[in-house]
C-alpha cells in the first residue's frame, strides 16, 4: 500500500529522511482493527520523528502519522484516536506510563489503512468531513485538553495563545472563543495575527509586548523563545498550561522567583483520552465550529507538506487525502 514513512533519522535536514512508496498492509493483533484512511493532518511529531525524536532507529522503516478520519471494517465513518495505552490499562491513558502514540511504536496513519486498537475509534458526525475531522486527534484534542481539563478554563476568562499559527493554538484560539473566553494571541507575523482576529481571537500582539491586562492563563505550546513573556502575563494565581517547545526545550531564565511570589501555577499537558476526543467531536457537532485548514494535498505530495511546515509557512492545519 502507498504510504508515507521514515527510513532514518536525520536531525538537520529532515526531508531527506523522508520517503513516499509502498509499505506492506498492517498488521492486526487481537483486539485491534482496521481503518481506511480518507485524510490525516500532519503535526510537528511527524517531523521530529523524521529527526529520531521519540523514536527508536530499531523500530525503522515507520510510516509517519498521528491522525486519521475514515472508514472502519463495516464502513462506518470515523475518527482514529492516536494515543495506545497498555492493553491491561484503565482510566486516563496518558498517564498510562507505557502508552505510546501512533507512529512511535506502531505504524502511522500516513497510508491506505492503520490498525489501530478497536476501543480507539470514535464515530465521526456527518456534519464534519473526514478532512476537519483528521485535523482533531493530535493538535485540536491536546487545545481541548488544555483549555478545559488541565487549564479549567471556563467562560469570562481571559487567556493567552502563544505563537498564533501552529495547529495547537489555531485550536486553542477557535475552541476558546466557541467557550465563551476572551481570547488574547502573539505571533512575530503580522499576517498571522490578523489571521487570528479573523478566527475569532479578541486582540493579538506581536510576540514578547506588553499587554494591557493580565491574564487567568496561558497556552503555551512554544517553549523558550516565549516562557519568560507567559509567566510575566499571567495575574497572580494564574497558570501557564504547556504541552510543547516547538522553540527548545531549555529556559535561560525559569522565572522561578516570579512563579513562586505570585503563586502560578505550570500545568503540563500531553495529548488526551479517548472520551475528550469524543467530547471534542461533539462539541464541533452542536456549535458548527470547524477547524481551519491551511492546505489539503495529496498524500503523493506528502513532502510539500513537510516543507511548510518546516519553513512556518502554514496557519492552521495541513491535511493529506487519498
Amino acid at each position: 500500500m502507498l504510504a508515507v514513512y521514515a527510513d532514518r533519522f536525520s536531525a538537520d535536514d529532515p526531508l531527506s529522511a523522508l520517503q513516499v512508496g509502498e509499505r506492506p498492509d498492517p498488521e492486526v493483533p487481537d483486539g485491534w482493527t482496521t481503518v481506511t484512511v480518507k485524510a490525516a493532518s500532519l503535526n510537528h511529531h511527524d517531523l521530529f520523528s523524521l529527526r529520531g525524536v521519540g523514536l527508536r532507529e530499531e523500530a525503522l522503516p515507520m510510516i509517519l502519522g498521528c491522525d486519521a478520519a475514515g472508514h472502519d471494517e463495516d464502513g462506518n465513518e470515523v475518527v482514529v484516536h492516536a494515543v495506545i495505552s497498555d492493553p491491561s490499562w484503565t482510566g486516563d491513558e496518558t498517564l498510562d506510563p507505557r502508552r505510546s502514540l501512533l507512529s512511535e511504536r506502531y505504524q502511522g496513519t500516513f497510508a491506505e489503512r492503520v490498525a489501530v486498537p478497536r476501543r480507539n475509534v470514535v464515530p465521526k458526525p456527518a456534519s464534519l468531513s473526514f478532512e476537519e475531522a483528521a485535523c482533531l486527534p493530535t493538535a485540536w484534542l491536546t487545545a481541548y485538553r488544555m483549555l478545559f481539563t488541565r487549564g479549567g478554563l471556563h467562560a469570562g476568562e481571559t487567556v493567552l495563545v502563544q505563537g498564533a499559527g501552529g495547529g495547537v493554538a489555531t485550536a486553542a484560539i477557535v475552541l476558546g472563543r466557541a467557550a465563551g473566553l476572551r481570547v488574547l494571541v502573539t505571533s512575530r507575523d503580522e499576517a498571522k495575527r490578523a489571521r487570528a482576529l479573523e478566527l475569532g481571537a479578541h486582540e493579538a500582539f506581536e510576540s514578547g509586548a506588553r499587554l494591557p491586562v493580565k491574564v487567568d492563563a496561558v497556552i503555551e505550546t512554544v517553549g523558550r523563545a516565549t516562557w519568560s513573556h507567559s509567566i510575566r502575563s499571567l495575574r497572580p494565581g494564574g497558570r501557564i498550561i504547556t504541552s510543547g517547545t516547538t522553540s527548545g526545550p531549555k529556559l535561560d531564565d525559569a522565572e522561578l522567583t516570579r512563579i513562586f511570589f505570585l503563586q502560578l501555577s505550570v500545568i503540563g499537558s500531553t495529548m488526551g483520552t479517548r472520551d475528550e476526543l469524543a467530547g471534542l467531536v461533539a462539541m464541533l457537532d452542536a456549535t458548527g465550529v470547524r477547524p481551519l485548514i491551511d492546505r489539503t494535498l495529496p498524500m503523493t505530495d506528502a513532502r510539500a507538506g513537510f516543507a511548510a511546515m518546516l519553513e512556518g509557512e502554514q496557519f492552521g492545519k495541513i491535511v493529506f487525502t487519498r
